[in-house]
């Protein structure tokens, strides 16, 4: 199991780990009862399940080809200009079509609203603009289109307001759907940390399941481990410090194992043991120990 070394740790360039409490089968299936019986049926499991979840930020970038190293630094640092009349007409409700087939009804909202949210700041500022301040970026035009959005259903195209910035080739986007409509991404509670980062399902192996998941260089992987109910698997990955207490790099590796269920996935969502949360599909390719 993933532990709190992977939060303490990594705070540190060079440590003594010495960290090597395996999780017993026993401990591993009491603490997947609790993630269980936590997320069945909760609030977190219907919005993820049923409303509209977006497993990132809403603005979008994902269209930029080469973004002028300008623009995403006074973008950061909310650096804008309004240098045009925002559309200001009422706007309808949108049907999101889901990749079920299911389709909901969700209200927008303005230009307006969408630019006071695009204009912000970043929460955190790592690079601060040069003495001279940023180059604002100036925005000459707005209009309502589309965008790739991708939620704990899936991925759906969703209304955008589409920003044109002087200077700047790529649209700013920012997802037009109203606040009131969209649940955000659950977050780990304090101490609970990630085991499984992603998983995947594995061609011509239909009971298996790819996991992806972190471990740090002094770390020993003894294999995946799942529990499973008619709606849910709950997914841990068995580690442990080699206990020498050796002196460990504490850079984070990324690796895959794999897991055998019962039977196929199905429909049922896979849940992080050590955080409770689900598991978001998709495994990012070659990764390796080392």
């Amino acid at each position: 199991m993933r532990r709190t070394i992977a939060g303490l740790c990594l705070m540190l360039l060079l440590a003594s780990c010495n960290w090597s409490n395996r999780v017993s089968p026993g401990r591993f299936e009491a603490r997947a009862r609790e993630v269980v019986a936590r997320w069945d049926g909760s609030a977190g499991d219907r919005a993820w399940r049923s409303g509209f979840v977006p497993l990132g930020g809403l603005q979008d970038r994902g269209g930029w080809t080469d973004p002028p190293a300008w623009a995403a630094l006074s973008a950061h640092n909310g650096v804008w200009k309004l240098a045009a009349e925002l559309p200001a007409d009422p706007l309808a409700e949108a049907r999101l079509r889901w990749p079920d087939g299911s389709v909901s009804e969700v209200p927008l909202v303005t230009a307006a609203h969408a630019y006071a949210e695009l204009s912000k700041p970043a929460d955190f500022i790592e690079e601060e603009c040069p003495a001279k301040g940023c180059r604002p970026l100036r925005v000459t035009g707005a209009e309502l289109g589309e965008t790739t959005l991708e939620t704990s259903r899936g991925t759906i195209r969703v209304p955008a307001w589409l920003f044109t910035v002087k200077g700047v080739e790529s649209k700013f986007v920012y997802v037009a759907v109203t606040p009131s409509a969209i649940t955000a991404r659950p977050q780990a509670a304090e101490r609970e940390f990630e085991e499984v980062k992603g998983f995947d399902l594995i061609a011509g192996k239909p009971h298996d399941l790819l996991l992806e998941y972190g471990y740090g260089s002094c770390d020993r992987v003894h294999g995946a481990r799942a529990y499973e109910t008619g709606k849910l698997v709950v997914v841990d990955v068995d580690e442990e410090s080699s206990g020498s207490g050796e002196i460990c790099d504490l850079a984070l590796h990324m690796d895959t194992t794999t897991v055998t269920l019962s039977r196929p996935l199905g429909d049922r969502l896979v849940l992080d043991s050590g955080t409770g949360l689900p598991v978001v599909r998709g495994v990012t390719p070659l990764y390796g120990r080392g």
